[in-house]
C-alpha cells in the first residue's frame, strides 16, 4: 500500500505498515505504533495481534500515560492521547505558542512526571533545527535544544542527571547533563555510529549500558558507560529496527520493531531493562 508519509520518508515504497513505539504494559501485552495508517496494536504474551485505535495522525513513540490511557508522539498532531478501554483519541499537546511542532517523534518521562520529548520533523544535516522538549506536570513547556540534525529516540541515564538523544541524519547520540535549574549544558556526542540511517529508538538497562536501536544497519548496540559496544544484536537480512522495550517478568526480554517486515524481534539479555516511571497515577 501506499501512503503520503512513506512517500515523503521512505522514498515511495509500497508497505503495509512502519512498525515503531513498542511498550509493555503490566501483564505483558505489547503495543506498537503503524506511522503511515494512524494505528496502534496489541500484541499479547501469546502473540495474538488486535487493533486498538486507528485515527487521522501519523503516530511514533509511546509512553504509558496511567494504565489505560498512551501518550502518543503523532507526527501529524503533537502529542495525543489514546484510551485503551475505547480507543479514542483526544489531543494532549497540539502546538507551542500557537506554533505547530515540526514533527513529535519519541518521548520518556522522569520520576517526577516531567516529560521529555523529541521534535525532529524533517531536520537534518541540511537543515539542524530538530528540537528537544521538556513539558513539566504544571504545564511548563521548556525548550531545551534547537540544533539537532534530526531528533529521535530519547532517554534518561538511571539517575536522571543525564539526557540522551539519538541524532539519526548525524549518525550519533547526544548526551548532556541536566543541570539543577532544568537547563542543559555542555551537550556532546556520546556515540557515533556509521550507515544509511542513523541510531533511533533508545533504551537503557539497569546497568547503566545505553542501547541504540539502528534501522540502517538492523542493529542493536548495548554500549557501556564510555560508548563501547558490549554487545552487537543483528536482526534478519533486511531488517530495520527501528525501536526498543524491555519485558517480561525479569524485564530481560528485549522486543524490537522491525520496520521492514513489519515483524517483532526478541533477544534474551543478561540484564534487565530500566523500569519506565508512568506519566502520572492511574
Amino acid at each position: 500500500m501506499r501512503s503520503h508519509w512513506a512517500d515523503v520518508n521512505q522514498g515511495g515504497r509500497a508497505a503495509d505498515s512502519f512498525l515503531e513505539g513498542p511498550v509493555v504494559d503490566a501483564v505483558g501485552n505489547l503495543y506498537v505504533t503503524d506511522i503511515p495508517f494512524g494505528r496502534v496494536f496489541r500484541i499479547t504474551p501469546t502473540g495474538a495481534w488486535s487493533l486498538v485505535g486507528e485515527w487521522e495522525g501519523e503516530p511514533n513513540g509511546m509512553k504509558f500515560l496511567s494504565a489505560s490511557e498512551l501518550l502518543v508522539a503523532d507526527y501529524k498532531n503533537g502529542l495525543v492521547v489514546l484510551d485503551l478501554r475505547s480507543g479514542q483519541v483526544k489531543p494532549f499537546l497540539e502546538r507551542r505558542n500557537s506554533e505547530r511542532f515540526k514533527g513529535v517523534n519519541d518521548l520518556v518521562f522522569d520520576a517526577r512526571g516531567n516529560l521529555y520529548f523529541t521534535d525532529q520533523g524533517q531536520t537534518g544535516m541540511h537543515d539542524p533545527t530538530g528540537r528537544v522538549y521538556r513539558l513539566a506536570p504544571d504545564g511548563r513547556l521548556d525548550l531545551l535544544l534547537s540544533n539537532v540534525p534530526s531528533p529521535n529516540g530519547i532517554v534518561l541515564s538511571n539517575d536522571e542527571r543525564f539526557l540522551h538523544v539519538a541524532a539519526t541524519r548525524g549518525n550519533c547520540v547526544w548526551r548532556m547533563p541536566l543541570l539543577a535549574d532544568g537547563s542543559v549544558s555542555k551537550a556532546g556526542q556520546f556515540f557515533t555510529s556509521y550507515g544509511p540511517s542513523g541510531p533511533d529508538g533508545l533504551a537503557m538497562d539497569e546497568e547503566g549500558c545505553l542501547l541504540v536501536a539502528n534501522p540502517g544497519l538492523g542493529y542493536v548496540w548495548v554500549l557501556n558507560r564510555f560508548a563501547e559496544p558490549e554487545l552487537v544484536l543483528k536482526g534478519p537480512r533486511g531488517a530495520s529496527v527501528t525501536n526498543l522495550a524491555f519485558a517480561g517478568p525479569d524485564r530481560k526480554t528485549l522486543f524490537c520493531t522491525d520496520s521492514t517486515h513489519g515483524t517483532i524481534l526478541t533477544a534474551r539479555l543478561e540484564t534487565a531493562g530500566r523500569p519506565l516511571p508512568v506519566g502520572r497515577p492511574a
